[in-house]
């Protein structure tokens, strides 16, 4: 018998999707001799689903990402083909970047930047099991993870961003195939260990659409959506001049009652519905039988036709993911208009999955009862690229912070939307994949996706991911919008003609005496771009620059109302909870928040504040036997 092959590191990443990427890639920067596993190198930074980056909220997140110094910001704006700023009828704070991405490209710049990233090493094997040991007191360590080769790989922390690949199995009807997306191995072997280390875990399940052939498809019959023009670049570090190009169309179509005709035939033929599935759905990302069968009043659902790349004449066809047989999706895709000749390259499918229950981590995204083993992604029980990522990259921070012997960043929800979304995951029960969305955030006029930078460069700068010269950027970005804010404030306009015919071009009241410019932006019907015409000492300034004022001025009030909520909401967070509390003994406590407080042991009261079944009253009480406590201890 051969010897086992053994090595060591400092941490260990398993899975190689965008969390994986983010994760191994924030610890081999901050110095830390990492590697990471996948079970196809081939997939790194494979998009299974959906060929784009952002979208509502999720834009947000990836720039918030960017600002802390994460890659998937940088990497679409190498590859994207179209750009798009959605909900921009709306106001600022839902104002979302949203990218179509080459996959090809999108994964091949990122395998790229991997393997040339010092302290990184890539291995294609598969992750059998968690190597640990115990500590006493139902509490554990992770010391690295075995392959199913037998290999030993030594680690002082590993992040878990194992994705839809957990035991995986695709459904197209009857046909059930046991791999993972787009064909791809799935892993069998490790969930079987995380069971037996204590984990809790969940079946969950998501879905992907049809790709079709663009040569097969009547153009004519579709409504194009173009890109916008100029394009806004998702990172914070990219010349935006220098990503001006051309871009790929989209295409809106809808379906019919034809189309809804053969789903509701048909569905009970549908895993969804047959119980052939196991695992829970995405609420907020319907399969298209989903949307039919609970919204029976709508005669037409919306697909986007979206183009998997420039490489490939394959288009996605967003908003019809399926389960449904293969000869239902032939009737179906065909009844729409302009695809009466439909050539479908691949069948729409659903995934199953194991992910865990996110309640057994702490805020850092370490497991409370297994010391040194983080979690991050779809794993996490989360669905999208974009959530994935910046919880991949949050885990690899806190993983290569526990090696270097430093406290961990944790990103409360006043502070970012990936503070929201983690602790969402942390402190909420979720029975079906969770999406990121802006109304989740409370705070989300100062959570806007334009001043992601001057939120979080500072803490990207302080984990040491962010350069001097980023960070500089910044403070000097910070400074020209206070000088412009106070030159608005300071700079009249007069009750002259001038004056008073632009103001009536533009549809609004006229001046009988001088009012600051700064107020007359605060106007609905104007804006700071527009003030340029009666601003003739205006400085030249960057166009984020400028954004970031007419923001500040025009909703200077909301934002101020904003800021005094968060100062409330930062006193309560303040309140600490002592690690070894014991709910049980707290007498006036009711029996379903001692027993939620007891299973998710909140940081915080905040954080109690927020576990459903724990009342108002539940906190009183626990405010108080927590002072009687801190008595005690002193």
């Amino acid at each position: 018998m051969g010897d086992v092959v053994e090595e060591s590191y400092d941490v260990v990443v398993v899975g190689a999707g965008h969390a994986g990427c983010e994760a191994a890639l924030a610890c081999a920067r901050l110095g830390l001799e990492t590697i990471v596993f996948t079970v196809s190198v081939d997939s790194i930074a494979l998009m299974p689903c959906n060929p784009n980056i952002g979208g509502t909220s999720k834009g947000h997140l990836v720039r918030e990402l960017d600002a802390l110094g994460g890659e998937m910001g940088k990497n679409i704006d190498k590859t994207f083909i179209q750009s798009k700023m959605l909900n921009k009828s709306k106001g600022p704070a839902v104002h979302s970047l949203r990218a179509q991405a080459d996959k090809q490209a999108y994964t091949r710049e990122m395998r790229r930047t991997m393997e040339n990233q010092e302290h990184l090493k890539i291995r294609q094997a598969e992750v059998s099991e968690l190597v640990t040991e115990e500590l006493g007191n139902g509490k554990r360590r992770v010391l690295g993870i075995k392959t199913t080769s037998g290999a030993v790989y030594h680690a002082r922390t590993v992040v878990l961003c194992t994705g839809v690949y957990l035991n995986a199995r695709c459904l197209t009807g009857d046909l059930i195939e046991y791999t993972g997306p787009n064909g791809l191995r799935s892993a069998t072997h490790l969930t079987d260990s995380l069971k037996k280390n204590g984990i809790r875990m969940f079946r969950f399940k998501t879905g992907t659409p049809a790709r079709v052939d663009k040569r097969s498809l009547d153009f004519s019959q579709f409504e194009v959506q173009k890109g916008d023009v100029p394009i806004v670049p998702f990172s914070f570090s990219t010349d935006a001049s220098s990503i001006q190009k051309e871009q790929v169309d989209c295409w809106l179509v809808y379906t019919n009652e034809k189309t809804h005709e053969i789903i509701r035939d048909n569905i009970d033929r549908s895993p969804m519905y047959n119980g052939s599935i196991e695992g829970v759905g995405p609420r907020y990302c319907p399969s298209i039988e989903d949307k039919v069968m609970k919204f029976p009043e709508k005669t037409r659902h919306q697909i986007f036709i979206e183009p998997e790349g420039l490489y490939t004449n394959e288009m996605y066809l967003s908003g019809m993911s399926s389960s449904m047989p293969e000869d239902v999706q032939y009737k179906m895709y065909h009844s729409m208009k302009g695809f009466e000749h439909v050539h479908i390259v691949r069948n729409a499918y659903a995934i199953e999955y194991d992910c865990i229950d996110a309640l057994q981590l702490k805020s850092s995204l370490e497991f409370m009862n297994i010391s040194g083993l983080f979690a991050g992604g779809q794993f996490n029980g989360s669905s999208g690229y974009e959530e994935a990522a910046v919880q991949g990259f949050m885990a690899g921070v806190n993983a290569a912070r526990k090696c270097q012997g430093k406290s961990p960043i944790v990103l409360d929800r006043s502070q970012a939307y990936i503070g929201v979304l983690i602790d969402d995951l942390v402190t909420k029960e979720n029975h079906e994949p969770y999406r990121m969305m802006t109304s989740r955030a409370e705070y989300r006029l100062l959570l806007r996706q334009d001043n992601a930078d001057l939120r979080l460069r500072e803490i990207g700068h302080e984990i040491g991911l962010v350069s001097d010269e980023e960070y500089q950027r910044t403070l000097r970005k910070k400074q020209l919008i206070e000088a412009e804010e106070k030159r608005l404030r300071d700079t009249y306009a007069g009750a002259n003609e001038t004056v008073n015919k632009f103001l009536r071009e533009h549809g609004s009241a006229e001046l009988t005496s001088g009012v600051s410019l700064a107020d007359l932006c605060k106007r609905p019907e104007l804006t700071y771009e527009m003030l340029q015409e009666i601003d003739p000492e205006r400085p030249s300034l960057p166009y984020g620059v400028g954004e970031e004022v007419g923001i500040e001025i025009k909703y200077e009030g909301y934002i101020r109302r904003q800021m005094q909520q968060v100062e409330a909401f930062k006193k309560i967070e303040a309140k600490r909870i002592p690690e070894d509390i014991d709910y049980h003994a707290i007498g006036n406590l009711r029996l379903e928040a001692r027993q939620k407080l007891s299973r998710i042991r909140p940081e915080n009261i905040g954080m109690a504040s927020r576990i459903s079944g724990v009342s108002p009253a539940d906190i009183s009480v626990l405010m108080v036997y927590m002072e009687q406590f801190k008595r005690n201890k002193a």
